[in-house]
């Protein structure tokens, strides 16, 4: 027994010492970086999560491009704005991979937009992003529509009788009736069961993105499975979906005319109908369902997370939202029904807006890309299937590039004069090929919707209440705390 446990002991040391010579040879030639450990490369070091603050530490360690090893596969880190800019824009194409590791097969299947590659990624974006303009991104219909959901909001608003309140479902609500009546012709009740299912899975998913369970189940899937509640539930919130969005495409067959596009799962079975039999065609229902999951996915959860943060920021700083209701009132007028194009004409609500962008930071770390070629990254030769990150956080609070990144400050987006400028730092949807393709609708959303309920409403918090927390809940995104205020009709 005693023998067997010594030659057990023995086979294990030497497997480790052979897997950190392996590790030790593979990053001779790759950017410096922590030392990985045998089996776990560098996640017990980062704790299992790829945190803003760690990566900031590293970098003034190793320079801002630098080597992180998950088990043993390498992971590139870009870190501060010339790195992320240059290493996403030098060579955009050698760079616009995306990983198909354990998790995101899991995830999507390697279909759809947001985590597909090469050829299918091509053509399934380009039909997205025509398909988006064809139903009005950007332009007057699609405004009517968001304005006509912001009513609904505004009332909402108003039945609360200035009670206090968490924003949350009602924010929400009407960013997911967006993409519900771009992508299926119809918007979901507040009350409706199947909303608030959609808003628990969403968040679930999210949650699931760079946690503990993320990187465990990429090393131990049937583990994780097994044991881990977090990866059932996601499992669970992928199933539920794939079904709601299956339903919708069954309801789609049966009732649409092919002479009458209303949404974009009547287009994209167009699509279907008229590439069947050509080889070189990706349209398919697997992929039209993940392309509605991932709109759904990257459309709900940073836009409504950004405005959660937007009006905690307001109650917060209650001087800056006395300021921007002054320029709505003085500018446009109290009864003005806010377009995306006033935008031009209230600086200071834009500068506010960016900023609340900027300083919220909710997706810290960009969705991952990778290497489809042998390629050069600053100076660093970077292996074919090689994962790269960007870190958004810290160009969004580079010191070079901004003034005070560590304080909430609109007067980062504006000049002496009190004209609003843009900031090439400013890169909330990331940079280069991937960058995101709802970028317009999310622009639009904000501004309509929070420069609306300011001209309709003074946010304040509730009686007793004199501060409250501001620090990120860690995830997928990075939501605020649960809080409340009271919404004052003005």
């Amino acid at each position: 027994m005693l023998a067997a446990s010594v030659t057990l002991i023995l086979f294990v040391v030497s497997l480790a010492f052979l897997q950190f010579l392996k590790l030790q040879w593979l990053r001779r030639r790759l950017p410096p970086g922590p030392i990985p450990y045998p089996f776990f490369g560098n996640l017990l070091q980062m704790n299992f999560r790829i945190h803003h603050e760690l990566l900031r530490k590293m970098a003034k360690s190793h320079g801002n491009i630098f080597t992180l090893w998950l088990s043993d596969l390498p992971v590139i880190v870009l870190q501060g704005f010339q790195a992320v800019k240059e290493g996403m824009t030098a060579h955009p194409e050698e760079v616009a991979g995306r990983p198909t590791n354990l998790v995101f097969r899991m995830l999507t299947g390697g279909n759809g937009v947001m985590f597909s590659n090469g050829h299918l990624w091509k053509q399934q974006r380009r039909f997205g992003i025509i398909t988006m303009r064809k139903l009005g991104v950007g332009k007057r219909s699609q405004e009517r529509q968001l304005q006509e959901e912001v009513r609904h909001l505004v009332e909402y608003f108003q039945k609360t009788d200035a009670k206090p309140l968490d924003p949350t479902v009602p924010l929400v609500h009407v960013v997911c009736n967006v993409i519900c009546a771009m992508v299926f012709g119809h918007r979901f009740s507040i009350e409706d069961e199947n909303f608030h299912h959609l808003v628990e899975a969403t968040d679930d998913i999210a949650a699931f993105a760079n946690s503990i369970s993320f990187f465990v189940y990429e090393m131990f899937p049937r583990f994780a499975t097994l044991f881990l509640g977090s990866c059932r539930k996601t499992q669970s919130a992928i199933s539920f979906l794939n079904a709601l969005v299956t339903k919708e495409i069954e309801r789609h067959k049966e009732n649409r005319k092919t002479d009458e596009n209303r949404d974009f799962v009547d287009f994209y079975l167009d699509e279907i109908a008229k590439t069947k039999g050509d080889a070189d065609a990706t349209y398919d229902e697997a992929n039209l369902t993940q392309t509605v999951f991932d709109l759904f996915l990257a459309g709900t959860e940073t836009t409504a997370t950004t405005l959660r943060w937007a009006f905690l920021y307001m109650v917060v700083y209650p001087e800056i939202q006395e300021k921007v209701q002054k320029e709505l009132d003085t500018v446009l007028g109290p009864s003005h029904i806010i377009c995306y194009e006033d935008r031009k004409k209230v600086p200071y609500t834009n500068a506010v807006i960016h900023e609340i962008q900027r300083y919220s930071n909710i997706v810290l770390i960009a969705l991952p890309r990778m290497s489809v070629k042998d390629t050069e990254l600053l100076g660093f030769h970077i292996p074919k299937n090689t994962p790269i990150v960007a870190n958004i956080d810290s160009v969004l609070s580079d010191p070079e590039k901004w003034e005070t990144p560590q304080q909430f400050n609109p007067g980062h987006f504006l000049d002496e004069d009190g004209n609003f400028v843009n900031r090439e730092a400013f890169l909330p949807f990331s940079i280069g090929h991937r960058v995101c393709m709802g970028e317009l609708l999310a622009r639009m959303e904000l501004f309509i919707i929070i420069s609306t309920l300011l001209q309709a409403f003074r946010f304040i918090l509730p009686e007793g209440v004199k501060e409250v927390n501001t620090k990120f809940v860690f995830g997928g995104t990075m939501k605020p705390p649960p809080y409340q205020l009271r919404a004052i009709p003005r």
